[in-house]
């Protein structure tokens, strides 16, 4: 076998992050169109894909709920209100099937928004690994370094979706 044609087995960041990535196909907001994965001593816990709650219609079927957010810096972002995102739904599933997330890592697309932060420190969490940053990730970013939980991009570009 030849140096071209040489099998190159993923790490595990780059395994579990294509999970994360065929996971997100089951989305159904186009907005990112994220998907999660949740591991513990290299064995998945967990997946969860950004869409609407179980029974109420979809991005995809409807179209977006659109709430304009103010920031202290006077910007302004669109932030869709009908999904539930990808890392919540992961953590949902964990809860419904009584799964501790306790010293787990995360992988999901982009930085987690400000919400899906404080549900992740606060489920024992240990390390999230994002594909790339989210636009207004900062606040993210901060709260896990003071939680301590270890934060690692495999690319330091932002994610750019519709609708930012």
């Amino acid at each position: 076998m030849d140096e071209e044609q040489k099998h190159v087995r993923p790490s595990w960041d780059e395994y579990f992050m294509g999970i994360a990535d065929t996971v997100a196909q089951r989305a159904t907001c186009d907005r990112g169109r994220s998907g999660c994965v949740i591991v513990r001593d290299k064995q998945i816990l967990v997946t969860g894909y950004v869409g609407s709650p179980m029974g109420l219609p979809h991005c995809d079927e409807v179209g977006h709920l659109f709430k304009q957010v103010t920031h202290e810096d006077g910007r302004v972002t669109n932030h869709c209100m009908r999904t539930v995102h990808a890392e919540q739904n992961a953590i949902c599933q964990a809860a419904r099937r009584g799964i501790s997330l306790d010293k787990a890592i995360l992988f999901c697309r982009m930085t987690p928004c400000r919400t899906c932060a404080m549900l992740i420190i606060n489920c024992g969490i240990v390390r999230v690994v994002c594909e790339m940053k989210y636009h207004a990730g900062a606040e993210s970013e901060e709260m896990f370094k003071i939680a301590g939980v270890e934060l690692n991009y495999m690319s330091e570009e932002i994610m750019k979706y519709k609708n930012q």
